[in-house]
């Protein structure tokens, strides 16, 4: 078996040396939203450092052991190859220079050349079963059809996260400016590194996966840091301060890299990249080390922020007041996690959780921080450890949990400052504020709270009219956020609505009233199509059920669905979830009045309805909000015709065309003057999609490539995109 390992830039590695091949014996494409908004954040952290490359981790190939032969197997690497080739084609499809677009397209397609005997093809194949979904909407280009997709028109599951992913690193994105997304390319391609292993043997690649992924224990970044601090202190003291050190960080367990993270820019709010050795050691450790002792740094920094990162991970863990709980609760529901280095530091310096001196736990007392080890303190030396068995959100748990207690003064303090930042949290999440953005928050927070600036003029916790409209517009639209961030908003407004937080079931999912896709049969049929493609998508139109979609696909009445979402009784613990077993019917105005009333809920539980001029916002139009927004663009939103329109992209009149010669079939359709599409049969339809439906019978996932001017043969997909980068600029 030949084996060989070599680094490589991305530029190398999206080149003709390599061909990759998904083999049908491995996973379909299965990451989510939150891995590649982490994948996102992670390279764009890493290209403010430009001196510094980013290793990206390996891919084991197999190949057949021709020299000249440049297809492979790819044993280890699927999720990254592909998340990586979806962030090169929204760089692609933002780029409006013909050169660079071009370069960004030679990293995903590579051109036929007869002369080297190679067809045109992509340098990554999926499954067979996703393969011509992911060359059709992402290699090939054809975003807009993609964001135009609705879930009925998905396959599989890989294709789903494809086109949830797809649309979230394109928000993510779309923050930047053309300058920077064409930094960021550069960086991409010129620094970030794999170590590419192949081999020719296809069971020997499976055992250099085996033994690089799950053999061995290399030292962690957090045993380099224990080995240089015990170093530093006392011989006759080491062996107490490891085994306080390792009570610290052992309820961690596969955490520990996070932790630091969290603690770095806790201790030194900067926005810096997340790598311990290179961060947090050069940046916090050393430095602390410069002005204090390694034991210093154990008891007033390691073992206060430990327990206060396990806190409020696990809150239920400990005995906690009922209202630190709730916020840590409330907090730990959001989708990003910016927000823990600001809950720790409170934990720590205004709680003073873990702090020598402080009020204590129920625990054994710590020794002073010079003190000589005791023998006779306890197993965690009076560290408050979780509960092995404990569990987050509120699972029974069988031991007595740790106590936890605060001064009065510090807990009334702690309280108005985890309100504050989950408001602010909630703010951002909503109006999808970039990483950047929300790190540049919690430094701004983290340093008001370290010079005593009272919360109502930090400008960390401070919410702008523009934060205060970005959100409104994004909570009043389709929901273009994850499925987490839907529950939250649910949740929120169900508590509020209750007046009290609502007990929580252990498994609660979000359910639409209108399903996105109807029978002749249904309830919904009478509604004008139109009107259903408005509300699908809408927060008006989901609640909280024990129930899951999955469960409901065949009930496509709204008796039915609502019998079936609020059949459990913990279903029924939601107000508006309850609120279906007294109505009869649904209507178009019934989901116009939840909307509402779900908006108004959360405006106010957010402060967010009203400007600095005491103007409602939530009584004015998305038009007026989104005036002269500088965040207000358009990101993955799917586009109206309206839109288009107002854009003076299509003409009222103006005829589209779908011809099919093979089959010998041709359509038409004419722009109306209110924004939809009307068929040669008098049938009116508002979106291409469901105008092609309409036409042909059948589903038309692709519609907007299908359709075309008969002026001049443009697709629609290409005006949609024309319309989307205007919104970039």
């Amino acid at each position: 078996m030949a084996i060989s390992a070599n680094e490589k830039p991305l530029g190398k590695v999206f080149s003709t040396d390599y061909q990759f091949i998904i083999p049908a014996f491995q996973r379909a494409y299965s990451w989510r939203v939150e891995h590649m908004l982490q994948l996102v954040d992670d390279l764009r952290d890493a290209s403010e450092h430009p001196d510094h490359p980013y290793f990206l981790g390996s891919l084991i190939l197999v190949g057949d052991g021709d020299p000249n032969n440049r297809v492979f197997q790819v044993i280890d690497g699927q999720q990254r190859l592909t998340s990586l080739t979806i962030i090169i084609a929204i760089l692609r499809a933002m780029e409006t220079d013909h050169d660079l677009a071009d370069n960004l397209n030679a990293l995903i397609l590579e051109e036929g050349n007869r002369l080297f005997g190679r067809a045109a093809e992509p340098r990554l194949t999926l499954r067979e079963r996703d393969a011509a979904f992911f060359r059709d909407y992402v290699q090939e280009g054809n975003l807009e059809g993609l964001f135009d997709l609705r879930d009925t028109d998905l396959e599989s599951n890989a294709q789903r996260n494809i086109m949830q992913n797809t649309k979230a690193a394109y928000d993510a994105l779309s923050s930047l400016t053309q300058d920077e997304r064409r930094y960021f390319a550069s960086y991409l391609v010129s620094n970030v590194l794999m170590i590419i292993v192949t081999t020719n043997d296809l069971a020997g690649a499976h055992r250099i996966f085996d033994v690089m992924n799950m053999r061995g224990m290399p030292l962690t970044p957090s045993d380099v840091l224990k080995a240089k601090a015990i170093s530093a202190i006392d011989i006759a003291d080491r062996e107490y301060y490891g085994r306080r050190w390792d009570n610290a960080v052992d309820p961690l367990g596969d955490n520990i890299e996070t932790f630091f993270n969290d603690l770095l820019l806790s201790i030194s709010p900067k926005k810096s990249h997340r790598m311990i050795l290179d961060g947090f050691q050069s940046k916090a450790f050393d430095a602390y080390l410069e002005k204090n002792t390694a034991v210093e740094f154990i008891n007033n920094i390691l073992v206060p922020y430990a327990t206060a990162w396990n806190i409020i991970n696990q809150p239920h863990a400990y005995d906690l007041p009922q209202e630190v709980t709730e916020w840590l609760v409330r907090l730990d529901d959001f989708p990003t996690t910016e927000w823990k280095s600001v809950a720790i530091w409170a934990l720590v310096n205004i709680g003073k959780v873990g702090v020598i001196g402080a009020v204590p736990p129920a625990a054994p007392a710590t020794p002073a921080a010079t003190a000589a080890p005791t023998p006779a303190a306890s197993a965690s030396d009076g560290i408050p450890q979780p509960p092995r068995n404990g569990r987050h959100s509120g699972a029974r748990h069988s031991h007595t949990p740790q106590t936890i207690t605060f001064r009065q003064k510090d807990q009334e303090q702690l309280v108005k400052v985890l309100r504050a930042l989950e408001r602010v949290t909630g703010v951002d999440n909503l109006g999808k504020a970039s990483s950047s953005q929300r790190r540049q928050r919690v430094v701004q927070i983290l340093k008001d709270l370290d010079h005593g600036r009272k919360l109502k003029k930090s400008t960390g916790f401070s919410i702008s009219d523009e934060d205060r409209k970005t959100a409104l517009v994004r909570l009043r639209g389709e929901m273009q956020v994850n499925d987490t961030m839907k529950k939250l908003l649910l949740l929120r407004a169900n508590d509020v609505m209750n007046g009290s937080p609502v007990v929580r079931p252990r498994s609660i999912n979000v359910v639409r009233i209108l399903p996105e896709r109807i029978g002749p049969n249904s309830s919904f049929v009478t509604w004008p199509e139109a009107t259903r493609d408005h509300w699908t998508d809408r927060i008006g139109n989901m609640v909280l059920s024990a129930a899951n979609e999955q469960q409901m696909a065949k009930l496509d009445s709204f008796g039915p669905r609502a019998e079936r979402i609020t059949e459990a009784p913990r279903s029924r613990r939601f107000p508006l979830t309850a609120e279906l077993t007294s109505m009869t019917d649904m209507t178009p105005d019934v989901l116009e009045r939840r909307q509402e009333q779900i908006v108004h809920l959360l405006a106010e539980y957010w402060q967010i309805r009203f400007d600095a001029d005491n103007v409602d916002l939530t009584a004015v139009s998305d038009e007026t909000l989104t005036r002269g927004s500088r965040r207000a663009v358009q990101g993955s939103k799917r586009i109206t015709i309206m839109q288009v329109i107002d854009a003076g992209l299509l003409v009222p009149g103006e005829k589209l065309v779908w011809k099919r010669p093979r089959l010998g079939q041709e359509w038409f359709a004419t722009v109306t003057n209110d924004g939809k599409l009307q068929l040669e049969d008098g049938s009116v339809h508002a979106s291409p999609t469901a105008a092609a439906k309409a036409a042909s019978g059948k589903s038309a996932g692709a519609a907007l490539n299908v359709w075309r001017r008969v002026s001049n043969g443009q697709k629609l997909s290409d005006v949609w995109q024309t319309y989307r980068l205007n919104t970039l600029k």
